[in-house]
């Protein structure tokens, strides 16, 4: 027996998919990825309309998916991340009704209650047997973890595994089992690994990066959770990886061994594990090469769903044991809302991920960001999106000092006592705003161009057209 098929037209036309239906698609080779375009356009060509997408993120090499939703092949967008290529299109207006952004827990979350039901799910898999057991591990386009897909696989109607390196049944180091699979379709290439580097993977050398990585590690080290056991996530960008490298210095220093690192995984995140840091990584995404490579081979990188990761609607995720978070932010509020959704103008150019989930989860929930980005401040009266909500923030790390949020005092005394620059975030505004002066307020238009869902299926915001 094989569930293996000779064409995406073949699959269209036994799946019987029709106008109206929703599919979906993961992320995990992210800018690489060639499986979204290259349903959509065989959709598109079998005449398809009015069909919603739900994607764990759009990057910018789905550029294509503009023009599907011009012809009306496409009228609606679910996803956690939008990137700025499509976000500025969908700001200034291109689809009709607002796009639905989750975060990378309530995604799962909403497919899991039926909140948000798939048609059929189409699985980029770098390696797949003839039944469909699947993984990201091996094979040429190898992306590591599968974490995203995982919800998709196991609720949709229909699941449609694709795949550039099929083998013989059975593939026994599979992610995703046969018992979720209906048909296996091989191409010629699901899309370029080396698009999964995109964004910033490498420590920062910028000096004022580096200055805030060293307040963000020492800010760790202040907090009292630096202690055996402890867990730790951060993101890509160049100064929070910086602040890992620091950190992982001070760990070893003292003797410190955590007890794991979270979340989509970097070369650093295994450098600290193997350095023996952390007794393991639970990954949900691999952010470079290095961490395909990890995952592949060392039993302690494991692998995670998005529902293990961060559904509010599990039993028990990994962020609600997650000691500290180190994120990013685009602005940030005198109430210490963040915006991750859009630019200071208010284009989409990003979303939640895995921000709010994590926030929310986290002892300890630290910001890194410069105090000015493009002549702006980052800090701002009221954030153009509230991304995640600012009880769930503890401190802002700048290069002119941390802030912390009023809710925790006793983390202020702490940082104080350690000897770092502790200020009032409203004095950080009006430090930023002596460099940059006081920006005007955008305005935005009348147009809900996307609704900004909190973690807990709630509407956390809205986001409004620029034009």
């Amino acid at each position: 027996m094989s569930k293996v098929v000779s064409s995406l037209n073949e699959i269209i036309d036994l799946l019987k998919i029709e106008d109206g239906m929703t599919i979906s698609f993961h992320h995990h080779l992210r800018n690489g990825d060639y499986v979204l375009n290259m349903v959509l356009e065989a959709l598109a060509q079998k005449g398809l309309k009015n069909l919603n997408v739900n994607a764990s993120s759009v990057f910018d090499t789905h550029q294509p998916l503009i023009g599907h939703i011009q012809n009306g092949v496409v009228t609606g967008l679910e996803a956690n991340y939008i990137g700025g290529v499509v976000g500025r299109a969908i700001s200034e207006g291109v689809l009709a009704k607002p796009v639905t952004f989750r975060t990378h827990g309530g995604r799962p979350s909403d497919i899991s209650k039926g909140t948000a039901p798939i048609d059929v799910a189409f699985i980029a898999a770098p390696t797949s047997d003839t039944m469909g057991n699947c993984t990201g591990k091996y094979g040429k386009s190898a992306c590591g973890s599968l974490g995203y897909a995982f919800a998709d696989a196991q609720y949709a109607k229909k699941v449609v595994v694709i795949t550039d390196n099929l083998v013989p049944y059975p593939l026994t180091d599979f992610s995703i089992p046969e018992i979720y699979v209906d048909y296996v379709l091989e191409v010629d290439s699901i899309g370029n690994p080396a698009g999964i580097v995109s964004g910033t993977t490498k420590i920062t050398r910028d000096p004022v990066g580096l200055v805030m990585a060293q307040y963000a590690a020492k800010a760790i080290q202040a907090s009292g959770l630096l202690k055996n056991g402890m867990s730790f996530q951060t993101g890509a960008g160049g100064p929070s990886l910086a602040a890992a490298k620091f950190l992982m210095d001070i760990m070893l220093k003292e003797g410190v061994k955590g007890s794991f690192g979270l979340g989509g995984i970097t070369k650093y995140m295994v450098d600290m594990m193997n350095a023996g840091c952390f007794e393991s990584l639970l990954d949900v995404q691999c952010f470079d090469l290095d961490a395909v490579e990890s995952i592949r081979t060392n039993p302690r990188h494991r692998e995670i769903s998005a529902m293990q990761y961060a559904s509010p609607n599990a039993k028990s995720s990994a962020v609600d044991s997650l000691d500290v978070v180190i994120l990013g932010a685009t602005e940030i509020d005198t109430d210490f809302n963040v915006n991750v959704h859009t630019d200071s103008n208010g284009y989409i150019m990003g979303g939640s991920g895995g921000h709010s989930d994590t926030a929310a989860g986290a002892k300890m929930a630290m910001i890194i960001a410069p105090l000015t980005r493009a002549r702006l401040s980052i800090v701002v009266d009221k954030v153009l999106c509230k991304s995640t909500p600012g009880n769930t923030i503890d401190v802002l790390v700048t290069q002119h000092g941390i802030a912390v949020n009023p809710l925790k005092p006793e983390l202020a005394l702490r940082f104080k006592d350690a000897g770092l620059p502790v200020c009032d975030i409203h004095h950080l505004k009006k430090v930023a705003e002596e460099i940059t002066g006081v920006p005007k307020r955008i305005k935005l238009g009348d147009k809900t161009v996307a609704n900004v869902i909190y973690r807990d299926g709630t509407l956390l915001d809205t986001i409004k057209s620029v034009r």
